[in-house]
């Protein structure tokens, strides 16, 4: 997957305070764990034949593209920020219970992305082909559990800075289906208001598409 970035003159940049800060900090990374309402978005994947996993990953990719602070990453000595970010997202063998990791490029349409995951996951023989990308979310799901909170394994790289996306069993709640969804992100770029913007901005997707 190929991919163009711009390079982030530092110290004309606003977030070059807070950027550092939290770029010292012995563990950089944070998680917020909420829920989300798919009630409607549950019906239009089931009208259209999409598999909710897919379908699901490619709408919080196109929302997370949509905010610069989600593009941000750290580029050996610099802080670039990626026209386009693509995913990276787990995919079970139901034969050997065990995951492969599955790199697909971002498409415009849902349609597209869906027909080349699928191709993809078909393809791929390994379960692991290499390292993650700096330019992919990375995407995760337990749909046997309705989670509360969650945690991830602690690579030690502190200036790793790919956005971890997970979601667990959605389940009724006053007449709505409602996802639990975790959100793991670097703090040198963003904050929990972005946090709230993107779940706004996921939510209203949700409800309309």
């Amino acid at each position: 997957m190929s991919n163009t970035y711009q390079i982030i003159d530092v110290m004309s940049w606003k977030r070059q305070l807070h950027c550092q800060i939290f770029r010292n900090a012995l563990q950089p990374q944070y998680n917020v764990c909420l829920e989300l309402d798919v009630t409607h978005f549950c019906k239009k994947i089931k009208e259209n034949g999409w598999p909710f996993s897919l379908a699901f990953i490619y709408t919080v990719t196109k929302c997370a593209n949509d905010m610069e602070e989600f593009r941000y990453r750290f580029l050996k000595d610099d802080i670039v920020l990626y026209d386009t970010i693509h995913t990276s997202f787990t995919y079970l063998n139901q034969e050997t219970e065990l995951f492969k990791v599955v790199n697909v490029p971002m498409q415009d349409t849902i349609e597209d992305y869906i027909n080349i995951a699928t191709q993809t996951i078909e393809n791929q023989k390994e379960y692991i082909t290499g390292p993650v990308d700096n330019d992919v979310y990375q995407f995760s799901s337990l749909p046997w559990i309705s989670f509360t909170h969650l945690s991830h394994t602690i690579s030690g790289q502190k200036d790793k800075s790919n956005p971890m996306f997970d979601w667990g069993k959605y389940y009724e709640k006053d007449g709505k289906l409602m996802l639990p969804f975790s959100v793991q992100v670097h703090h040198s770029f963003i904050d929990g208001f972005h946090i709230g913007k993107l779940v706004e901005r996921l939510q209203s997707y949700l409800n309309d598409k």
